[in-house]
């Protein structure tokens, strides 16, 4: 009875409805990497945690929609953890972006950190978090000296042995092997969802993006980026990288950065859409050379 009680209050005004309904307002009125119907729905059947679909109608018309774990919205880290299934998958700290109406008001109880700036007008029950999150620059925003510093460490590296490859021409398990590998070399621990690393890179591969270095025909910089294109912008997500710190001389993870970047961006206006290269929380001071800050909210 009190689970049911709580249960009414945070749905209020929502309505259950089913995958194809949520599918179609995503593709509507856009969202984010980590609310593409395609993404949620194959990792939480990864999870085995089933997914709860909410719509909110206006006159009869679905106006906002959202992906549910119980009182959480899905895919998030909090579940993941009571289930003790945080380990089998990650998704940084990515930016969500609710499908929702521009001209709809909509009432969230559900709980999720890093709800994007472009959902604020639209929401009630936000609230800013103390941290911002962390949107790569558009490349005029650099500086000459700072684009050519970047162009110079390429050549550099290409001069000594160094190539760049595209992710998608690496099967999900070599993938898997490559970023587990250079993660713990950077960051002297595990890659967050090791032992399950192929499965997700196969579930996501047709939106994964990016490129990796090669120096000598060793991998010595790695990048997961997942790529999705909504009605008018593109979302991608910088998840996590490894690098070979014995190749610190060569920067290559500073390299990689500036490639996929430019490659995104391109990319972006090829298509005609702004672009929200997201590398999470902006809690370090390299994301700060890379990106610009902006607002980020919670339920």
């Amino acid at each position: 009875m009190i689970l049911s009680y709580w249960r009414t209050w945070r749905e209020s005004g929502w309505t259950p409805i089913d995958a194809t309904a949520y599918a179609q307002a995503w593709q509507q009125f856009g969202g984010s990497v980590a609310t593409h119907p395609e993404i949620v729905e194959r990792l939480a059947g990864l999870v085995g945690i089933p997914v709860r679909y909410l719509g909110w109608f206006v006159d009869g018309e679905l106006c906002a929609a959202m992906p549910t774990w119980g009182r959480h919205v899905a895919l998030s880290k909090e579940v993941l953890k009571r289930e003790r299934k945080r380990g089998l998958l990650d998704l940084g700290n990515a930016e969500i972006i609710l499908p929702v109406d521009e001209n709809a008001q909509v009432r969230v109880r559900h709980r999720a950190r890093y709800v994007s700036e472009l959902n604020a007008q639209n929401i009630t029950g936000l609230a800013e978090q103390p941290e911002g999150l962390a949107l790569a620059r558009e490349p005029e925003d650099y500086s000459k000296k700072f684009r050519y510093n970047q162009r110079r460490d390429q050549r550099l590296l290409e001069e000594a042995g160094g190539s760049i490859q595209s992710m998608l021409e690496l099967s999900a398990i070599e993938q898997a092997t490559i970023y587990a590998d250079l993660f713990q070399r950077r960051w002297n621990f595990e890659a967050p969802g090791k032992t399950h690393l192929a499965e997700v890179f196969s579930l996501l591969r047709e939106y994964m993006t990016g490129s990796l270095i090669y120096l000598n025909d060793e991998p010595a910089a790695i990048q997961i980026l997942y790529r999705v294109e909504a009605p008018k912008w593109v979302s991608l997500e910088y998840i996590n990288g490894g690098v070979d710190p014995q190749n610190r001389e060569f920067s290559p993870g500073s390299v990689l950065s500036f490639v996929n970047t430019q490659a995104a961006w391109e990319q972006a206006r090829a298509v005609g859409k702004p672009l929200r290269y997201s590398f999470g929380r902006a809690d370090r001071e390299y994301k700060d050379r890379w990106c610009h800050r902006v607002p980020v909210y919670q339920v």
